[in-house]
């Protein structure tokens, strides 16, 4: 692991660090993708770890006088999700953020991290490309602008310097004669990698396709443009014959490779039907048609993509080393820990606070049992760096019930039998919560989009939905500790 943890008040700090020791540091913005690249060893020699989330202004979504939307880079995905001007003139990258894990994973993974990352099944680079996006990046010496085409040279490779910290994302807003949409094709509904994915944006000028332009994802060593299929569409109407051969030209551009996850001929296969997908949801103008008016964030109440919830700034570089205690408050409760500052906020509210009701399942992000809220957010707490509670607020599993009294939706998880094995309960209950606190009266397809970053090994999912129901009915029925009345159930 790290064995410095800085958490700096503005760029030039962290830009300083950097230009000291290059490759031995790292910036933490998520940390989601690089807390695992650490532990499985895929980064190595990291000493040092840089956080510039107490930076403030870096999670702004804006638009300047000349029509660019600009993105900060700690911008997250559900900022992203929740931003009205994405929905309007950045649409395909909306959609391809909430394609992107679960609410837990969005409310701390950013744009810039997932850009930085390379992977070429990675879901925000293909939108972003499509729409003409470029990057900016800051080191001592100054600052560069990088199309974000020219900005990949390779599988996980980018342009980018050891000194250099990615501050801005950037590309024209749509106009009113574009649309586009993202199409993204995983192995399961939620928490999946990309198997395929695509990004259609066109210019239309009297129903006959001006400019073009499609990307592909996860079919080759980087993002790349299906040239030939962007080239055939200009000039023409949107008819099927036209939308089945550009989606064939699309299809001849892949280079897919066998993994895991799928047969090269399957991926080629499915590049032409998530394009002709893709290009037959523009043309009836139904490119929004999934996508969630009230999509679930669990930022719970107070919260919106204006005012994004974040870490309250320091008044000086805090740099945890062991001497340097995290001073955290956990349930309202201060504490200061020593010596945590190389495990992860998961291991840390186990190991030194005894605070055990946070369960570890998977470690890396995927089943949700160690969700916790950090400073009002619902986050996968085995994927934040402990040092990054110095000066937050933290609830757990313990801190739900209040006064004595079991919270809403404990009580309809025991009502509803909904505790099963109860491995998975506490991180069930946290999102749950967290959800109705955003949304009091959650609809089924809520709840259930709310909980995908849980899983139950007991796949009884059909009773933790029923018992969210409850929870909701419970809490606009009855003030917190009064008795349920059976005819609620």
């Amino acid at each position: 692991m790290w064995h410095e943890y800085l958490s700096v008040t503005h760029l030039d700090e962290a830009l300083q660090v950097l230009s000291e020791q290059g490759q031995r540091a790292r910036i933490v913005a998520g940390a989601t993708d690089l807390i695992l690249e650490i532990e499985r060893g895929v980064r190595r020699g990291i000493e040092t770890l840089v956080d510039i989330t107490r930076v403030p202004g870096l999670d702004q979504i804006s638009m300047d006088e000349d029509g660019v939307i600009h993105l900060g880079p700690l911008v997250t995905h559900n900022h992203c999700v929740a931003s009205r001007l994405l929905i309007e003139r950045g649409f395909p990258l909306a959609q391809a953020a909430w394609e992107v894990g679960a609410p837990q994973i969005r409310n701390r993974g950013t744009v810039a991290g997932n850009l930085i990352t390379a992977s070429p099944a990675n879901d925000t680079i293909t939108p972003l490309m499509a729409m003409g996006a470029w990057v900016t990046l800051a080191s001592a010496q100054g600052e560069r602008r990088v199309k974000l085409e020219d900005f990949y040279t390779g599988v996980r490779k980018t342009v980018m310097r050891p000194d250099e910290i990615l501050v801005d994302i950037a590309f024209p807003a749509l106009e009113q004669n574009q649309r586009g949409m993202f199409i993204k094709l995983g192995l399961r509904r939620s928490q999946a990698i990309s198997v395929v994915n695509v990004a259609a944006v066109l210019t239309l000028e009297d129903d006959r396709v001006q400019r073009a332009a499609i990307t592909l994802g996860a079919v080759a060593p980087k993002i790349i443009h299906a040239a030939e299929a962007e080239a055939y569409l200009q000039g023409l109407a949107l008819d099927d014959d036209v939308i089945i051969k550009a989606a064939q030209l699309a299809q001849q551009a892949a280079r897919p490779i066998d993994d895991v996850r799928s047969p090269a001929d399957y991926r080629s296969e499915m590049v032409r039907v998530c394009t002709r997908r893709a290009l037959a949801r523009i043309r009836a103008g139904q490119e929004k048609a999934d996508f969630p008016q009230h999509a679930p964030l669990l930022w719970g109440e107070g919260f919106s993509a204006e005012a994004p919830w974040r870490a309250a700034p320091l008044d000086r570089v805090v740099r945890h080393s062991g001497a340097e205690p995290i001073v955290t408050h956990v349930n309202g409760v201060e504490y200061r820990i020593e010596n945590a500052h190389e495990k992860t906020l998961l291991r840390m509210l186990r190991e030194d606070i005894g605070l055990t009701g946070t369960k570890e399942g998977c470690a890396e992000g995927e089943c949700g049992a160690c969700t916790v809220f950090l400073d009002g957010a619902a986050v996968m707490s085995c994927m934040v760096p402990a040092p990054r509670a110095h000066g937050a607020h933290i609830v757990t599993i313990e801190g739900v019930a209040q006064d004595g009294q079991l919270h809403p939706v404990q009580q309809a998880f025991i009502e509803e039998g909904a505790v099963q094995c109860g491995y998975c309960t506490p991180g069930f209950i946290m999102s749950a919560v967290k959800l109705l606190e955003e949304d009091p009266q959650p609809t089924r397809q809520s709840i259930q989009q709310a909980i995908t970053g849980n899983l139950c090994r007991c796949t009884g999912y059909y009773s933790i939905v029923k018992a969210i129901e409850l929870a909701a009915h419970i809490q606009a029925k009855r003030p917190l500790g009064e008795e349920v009345d059976d005819e609620i159930r």
